[in-house]
């Protein structure tokens, strides 16, 4: 995965360098810090783009992201895209955690799928949430996935 920062700025480095460079700088600077991952996908015609994003929140003080993006011509179901974005933030999780652990962080996974059985998303969240449950992570779905319904969503749309 290629990653960048908002302004465009491209990440030459180990996504899992980045984050630990990130997490010192912001510690030296007496900033708390949670980490918050999310992915979300829009499809245009036959392409889908999947949006991945690295949430730093510094409590009172604003945050940041890292975002990676792909596109593919695959096409998914709802309930097997919704699935895709909750498998490449677990990826991205799994990859930065022991990063996080030394500097005991906290991450959240975010899932963009909604809580209300009336929306299409809603067919993947039971599956989801035992993904990322089971991967050891905290879980959050809308209305409380601001990095994937909103920090996700607006590389996407």
């Amino acid at each position: 995965m290629k990653w960048r920062r908002l302004n465009g700025e491209i990440i030459h480095r180990d996504i899992s360098q980045e984050v630990e460079q990130i997490i010192l700088r912001e510690l030296a600077t007496g900033n708390q810090l949670k980490i918050c991952i999310g992915t979300d996908s829009q499809v245009t015609g036959l392409v889908t783009e999947f949006a991945t994003v690295i949430v730093f929140v510094r409590p009172k003080h604003g945050a940041f992201m890292l975002i990676s993006s792909e596109k593919t011509k695959h096409k998914f179901s709802i309930k097997e895209r919704m699935l895709e974005e909750v498998s490449r933030s677990i990826q991205i999780a799994y990859k930065i955690c022991p990063i996080l652990d030394q500097y005991q962080l906290d991450l959240e996974v975010h899932a963009d799928i909604n809580t209300n059985p009336q929306f299409k998303s809603n067919t993947a969240l039971s599956d989801a949430m035992g993904y990322i449950l089971g991967m050891g992570y905290v879980f959050k779905a809308k209305p409380d996935a601001f990095a994937s319904s909103y920090c996700a969503n607006k590389i996407v749309h």
